[in-house]
């Protein structure tokens, strides 16, 4: 049984319909028309325990208002869900005491007091006795390294700083799973790596289960062994990291540089992205054309320079978002 089972979970929202002008303005009012916007739709999953998955999708797609359902803030209009054995909609306090959010566009701390000061707050929200609290203090402060600026008011901290407080606040009350929303959004990429290393420490030192939405995908290539994909309220991959790659990543980019032009033409398994004639770059599909094939209709003698990649991440995803509209 997994930490986190979703079972045909479905949400629906009635949206007030504007039509342009004062007049449709003041007929909206006076007679107002609605429509019924489908936000999750039929959704399944099963998280165990300890994982680290990556819940992405385009914007509108679901995630958040699958994310509200999950932590108890929306009821579903059909469907079942289990968060640690408990149901979000009849025991949300409960739950509460279990799980941890952070947000990283969303304050949850008092930005005129101290990163140390959030804490003990929240160990009192949480009802865990003061000893208890100042042993996981400084626990994490030395796992977060926040010695530098634990006392210094939350509102003089960078956001990288700020960031790894958030997450700390998060784990005053050791839940067993934390939701975490964009948390490197606007971080500079040293700072990204910083945090991405403190999550994967977290995940190892206290076998926490990370829910992560985000749109960077260095987040999702560098933390989540698996993703899942959710677009128009559907789920429309659920899979490890090395299947996703595996599947999708049978496409190879050549670029090279040329000594003469070449004029080159699509062919079967070989398009032509870019042709600036000394330089190209093809996508080559490798179930039909291998590498070697493509370097022959070039000319090796022709070459200078050649460099061989994988299809990025970020367009494997792009493409399977376009799949599943």
């Amino acid at each position: 049984m997994g930490i986190i089972e979703v079972k045909k979970l479905s949400k629906t929202f009635k949206v007030k319909i504007k039509e342009k002008g004062l007049k449709g303005s003041i007929k909206s009012i006076i007679k107002p028309k609605y429509k019924t916007i489908s936000a999750v739709n039929d959704v399944n999953f099963e998280i165990e325990k300890g994982e680290i998955i990556a819940f992405i999708g385009p914007n509108g797609a679901g995630k958040s208002t699958t994310i509200k359902m999950l932590t108890g803030i929306l009821y579903p209009d059909a469907g079942s869900i289990k968060v640690l054995d408990i149901d979000p909609i009849k025991d949300r306090k409960k739950l509460a005491y279990q799980i941890g959010t952070v947000f990283g566009q969303k304050e949850q701390l008092w930005t005129h007091l101290t990163p140390y000061d959030n804490f003990k707050f929240f160990g009192a929200i949480y009802d865990i006795p003061e000893s208890r609290v100042e042993k996981k203090i400084d626990e994490l402060r030395e796992l977060f390294e926040l010695d530098e600026f634990i006392n210094t008011p939350v509102r003089n901290l960078s956001l990288g700083q700020r960031i790894r407080c958030e997450i700390v606040a998060s784990l005053i009350h050791e839940p067993k799973v934390l939701f975490l929303d964009e948390p490197t959004i606007g971080l500079d990429p040293v700072v990204k790596e910083n945090i991405r290393s403190l999550i994967k420490r977290m995940n190892k030192e206290y076998k926490t289960t990370i829910f992560l939405t985000s749109h960077d995908v260095g987040d999702i290539e560098k933390l989540c062994k698996r993703v899942i994909i959710i677009n128009n309220g559907m789920v429309v991959l659920d899979d490890t990291m090395d299947n996703l790659k595996y599947h999708y990543l049978n496409k190879k980019i050549v670029e090279v540089k040329t000594k003469e032009k070449v004029n080159l033409d699509d062919t079967d398994g070989i398009t032509v992205l870019k042709d600036k004639g000394y330089n190209l770059k093809l996508e080559v599909d490798i179930t039909k054309k291998s590498v070697t094939d493509a370097i022959k209709l070039l000319n090796p003698d022709n070459i200078i320079d050649i460099n061989i990649s994988n299809i990025p991440l970020e367009d494997i995803i792009s493409s399977i978002y376009k799949e599943g509209i």
